[in-house]
């Protein structure tokens, strides 16, 4: 089994409420799923406006899959223009 876990760091660009964020971060966070089906949470940062962490795991019985699933998910979040991928960090682990 191999794992793919790892955490983008997102910057929601005039966001000036809690309300706002949340609903950038939801609607991120459920077309991953939807597309993907990763798990997806936004694990820091949940009170500053501007910036969001979310954290994601994929599995799968191969190394290049998960590889290609998670820099799939990266396009996707650059793709729908609802914030600034700001960096990432990933990692795979063979179980």
């Amino acid at each position: 089994m191999v794992v793919g876990c790892g955490r983008i760091v997102l910057r929601i660009h005039g966001c000036r409420s809690l309300k706002a964020k949340r609903r950038v971060v939801k609607a991120v966070i459920a077309r991953v799923r939807n597309h993907f089906n990763a798990s997806v949470a936004e694990i820091e940062g949940n009170d500053v406006y501007q910036r969001a962490v979310i954290g994601l795991a994929v599995v799968s019985n191969a190394t290049g899959e998960v590889d290609a699933r998670i820099e799939k998910i990266l396009d996707l979040v650059e793709a729908m223009g609802l914030a600034e991928l700001v960096d990432s960090e990933m990692e795979i682990i063979h179980l």
